[in-house]
């Protein structure tokens, strides 16, 4: 296949959106948090405000499959 540019969502793998990532230098990482976390609060601006996270009302049962 010959490198070249692709506009086209099916060529995004999960993997190669990772390794783009990784690719990064701590600060263009950082820059990209701060600009999604802009872009988050200016689209909802009560994200700032607090959550909406409750306790649970029951207790939890945390299941796990028996060793072989």
């Amino acid at each position: 296949m010959a490198p070249g540019v692709s506009h086209d969502r099916e060529d995004e793998t999960t993997e190669a959106k990772a390794l783009w990532f990784q690719s990064l230098t701590l600060q263009d990482r950082l820059e990209l948090f701060e600009e999604i976390t802009e872009l988050a609060l200016e689209l909802n601006p009560g994200l700032a405000n607090g959550s909406d996270a409750e306790t649970p009302s029951q207790r939890l049962r945390v299941l796990t499959l028996p060793r072989r």
